[in-house]
């Protein structure tokens, strides 16, 4: 396995890539003396990134090297969570692993074993390819990864059979750009240039959410929309493109299937009835609609803002529908950007090196349910990596009740000791994307970009890859893959790839080059120009089956008298999901409107409960004038370290389900806040 370059002590500029959730997907330079990082910055390989990135990834180098940095294997030496552990070698580690598994698939079958993971820094290498192999040999649960992206995947799969959007460059052709559920400052920092690109050329910009995201500078028309009404708002424009003879007729004609029970389905939202579920004036919506069906071309950027409630599923489908109604196809600029990701055509069953067994599929977001209730065969083993599930999954209390069960055996890959790493029974420690080969496909840009390590591995930590093979030789397996370094591993990762890419893929290619991209004319596609739906007829479907009978159904908002508040957890300019929660130790902040604090007489600082009846949190207020009242928000993916009685936010989240889509519902938290007495103020 190749372990990086050898430390030097002069500093030199190596080329990485950042594989973090995000859809920039940058290209980095980083600066290494004596074997360590000592700069991460952006460069220019991936054009996209135009040499700068965001600072959670220049400050990466913190978790390298920071306290909080798991070295060796661990064994687990206290009560669970308690985060007591003792050093053990990693002969000793797989020995207990190998040990542990058959025999309690000997007991349960296969199915007993459970891997848990979603994002962390993955590309195709550590993600999808060994650990797909190591689970699938053992005939494990398979895991429904629905904590994000499980509705509008689906969405778009749909309707558009997952057709490649509109490139961010291509943002700055527009002539209106709706952006709806996204924060592009927070985790889309490369489109803002295009943005402004496009205000200067005349562009007009709308945004719902309901947060104000963006400065006045850049916005024209903000919808300051209820959470979960999003489905309601977008049936009404269609509703009003229609009746103003706006909707593109001809063009549903010729390549859409569903529309007239779409149309028939619109009736029932009028511009009354979506704008008092959404809390906003009717014109506002009429408004947006006609300023959209004016401009040509006009793009929509639709995120995952939208997808976080009981109607996440149907919202996204409404508003990836707006570019069909309005005929926006056929111009560079025009159209709509989801997740871009399905335009690298990966074969999931050749990276893993074997088909899909027929075991159960259990829903990520029923962690604590799966845990503490009794599924047949029940939970016995859990492997957690690339995730955090004691702070990022819903029902937190619900979850940690699970880790502690003294009869699940918990392994947990980590680079550093998480809230979820502290419940383990073993710890292995893994590598950065710093420290490892990595392939990187990307849901935001068209590029496929290799990176080699840039400095050795910390300690004894290994790569992902490394492990399950590890843990598979221990087992007695005797695959040739489980003997693959990495090189040979990125052979097998690149004959998975079935992206049209500007030249032939091979190994060799990339290793000299970098970076591939994408040979759509003019490097760029155009929707129902050079790139179609990859649906069966290659056209849009606007009444699928696979979203249900009523793919627009729009459910009621959860009633809670008790609690007035709508709780909304949006990213965050610290973490990347819960990624670096370990590096930013200051306070987490509920955000209030000051209308709402003021009825409830608290000020700016204040220490506040913010509760309901799963559970409660403590911290301070950040009043937001440019937050929707009615509604609260706690950042996403802050570690309980951070609140001041050491609670994350989702334990004020049910594990409650999208319909169809199995999403996660945080959106429908509903809560109540009220002022704490500070220690020794006498207050009330």
């Amino acid at each position: 396995m190749d372990r990086g370059p050898i430390s030097d002590a002069e500093a030199r500029v190596l080329p990485s890539v950042c594989p973090l959730d995000c859809p920039d997907r940058c290209s980095l330079d980083v600066v290494v003396e004596g074997g360590r990082v000592t700069a991460i910055g952006g460069s220019r390989s991936n054009p996209l990134t135009q040499g700068f990135i965001c600072s959670k990834v220049a400050r990466f180098a913190r978790r390298l090297y920071g306290p909080d940095r798991v070295l060796t294997p661990l064994r687990r030496a206290g009560a669970k969570g308690s985060g007591k552990f003792v050093r053990i070698s990693w002969q000793d580690a797989a020995d207990e692993i190998a040990a542990r598994l058959p025999a309690l698939c000997g007991e349960y079958g296969g199915e007993c074993v459970l891997p848990f993971y979603y994002g962390g820094s993955n590309g195709l290498l550590t993600q999808g390819l060994m650990d797909a192999f190591f689970f699938r040999r053992l005939g494990s649960s398979r895991l429904a990864r629905t904590v994000c992206a499980a509705s509008t995947t689906l969405a778009g799969r749909a309707i558009y059979g997952k057709m490649p959007g509109v490139a961010f460059e291509d943002f700055a052709r527009a002539q209106f750009i709706l952006i709806w559920g996204a924060n592009p400052r927070r985790s889309n920092i490369h489109l803002i240039p295009y943005l402004k690109e496009a205000k200067r050329r005349g562009a007009r910009i709308a945004v719902v959410d309901p947060r104000r995201i963006l400065g006045d500078e850049l916005v024209d028309i903000h919808l300051s929309v209820y959470p979960g009404s999003d489905v309601a708002v977008a049936l009404a424009m269609i509703r009003h493109l229609v009746h103003g003879g706006l909707a593109a007729v001809p063009f549903l004609e010729q390549h859409a299937t569903g529309w007239k029970e779409l149309f028939e389905w619109a009736e029932g939202f009028t511009l009354e009835r979506a704008a008092r579920c959404a809390g906003i004036a009717p014109g506002e919506i009429g408004a947006l609609a006609d300023a959209y069906a004016g401009s040509d071309p006009a793009v929509v950027r639709c995120g995952w803002g939208l997808e976080r409630n009981r109607n996440g599923l149907a919202s996204v489908a409404a508003v990836l529908a707006l570019p069909a109604v309005a005929g926006k196809f056929g111009k560079p600029g025009g159209g709509f950007t989801l997740s871009n990701s399905g335009a690298y055509r990966t074969d999931d069953d050749r990276l893993a090196g074997t088909g899909e067994p027929a075991t159960r599929t259990l829903n990520m977001n029923r962690l604590g349910s799966l845990l503490t209730g009794e599924p047949d065969p029940p939970v016995k083993a859990l492997f957690i990596y690339n995730a955090n599930p004691a702070v990022t999954i819903p029902d937190t209390n619900g979850v940690l009740r699970g880790l502690q069960r003294e009869d699940l055996f918990t392994v947990v890959l980590e680079q550093v000791m998480t809230d979820s790493a502290r419940f383990a029974d073993i710890v292995l420690p893994a590598t950065t994307f710093l420290e490892h080969r990595e392939l990187n496909k990307s849901y935001g840009c068209y590029a496929l970009q290799l990176a080699g390590p840039v400095v050795p591995p910390e300690g004894e930590s290994k790569s992902n890859a490394e492990i399950f093979q590890l843990l598979g030789r221990a087992l007695g397996w005797t695959e040739e893959i489980l003997g693959f370094d990495d090189r040979q591993l990125l052979a097998h990762a690149v004959g998975s790839v079935g992206a049209s890419l500007e030249t032939d893929l091979t190994p060799a290619v990339l290793e000299a080059r970098k970076i591939l991209h994408f040979d759509f004319p003019g490097r760029q596609p155009v929707q129902f120009g050079s790139a179609f739906p990859g649906t069966s007829d290659r056209k849009v479907h606007l009444w699928p089956d696979e979203l249900g009978e009523r793919p627009y159904l729009f459910l009621d908002a959860p009633e809670a008298p008790d609690y007035p508040l709508a709780l909304i957890s949006p990213s965050s300019h610290l973490t990347i999901s819960s990624t670096l929660g370990e590096c930013n130790r200051q306070e987490v902040r509920l955000e209030m409107h000051p209308a709402d604090a003021g009825q409830r007489g608290i000020s700016d600082g204040d220490a506040v409960r913010t509760f309901n009846d799963r559970g409660e949190l403590h911290c301070r207020v950040r009043l937001e004038p440019n937050l929707k009242p009615g509604v609260a928000a706690l950042p996403k993916g802050f570690w309980p370290r951070a609140a001041l009685n050491g609670a994350s936010g989702n334990v004020l989240v049910a594990d409650s389900l999208t319909p169809v889509s199995g999403g996660a519902c945080f959106n429908d938290a509903r809560v109540q806040v009220e002022r704490l007495a500070e220690k020794g103020s006498g207050g009330s």
